[in-house]
């Protein structure tokens, strides 16, 4: 079973070190940029600093990420934090 237990700061760290840079934090939120290589697409991810992140949260962190399918970033994230 794919792991969904993850603490908001587990996120932050993964998606730092694959290119998304912490632009500012507000309250207990981080707030990360990501602008693609090639296309200069640029994402902005919000994850709240908890020490669990709730389903719907990881859902949503996941869709601004640009992921089609949420087990597989699960997965992603879990092999990597």
């Amino acid at each position: 079973m794919v792991s969904r237990d993850f603490s908001g700061r587990e996120i932050v760290n993964v998606l730092r070190k694959f290119g998304y840079r912490h632009d500012r934090t507000s309250g207990d939120h981080v707030i990360l940029k990501y602008t693609h290589p090639e296309t200069s697409e640029t994402r902005t991810v919000t994850v709240p600093l908890h020490d669990r992140v709730r389903i719907g949260t990881l859902q949503s962190i996941a869709d601004q990420c640009g992921a089609d399918d949420f087990r597989a970033w699960c997965e992603w994230i879990d092999e990597h934090r």
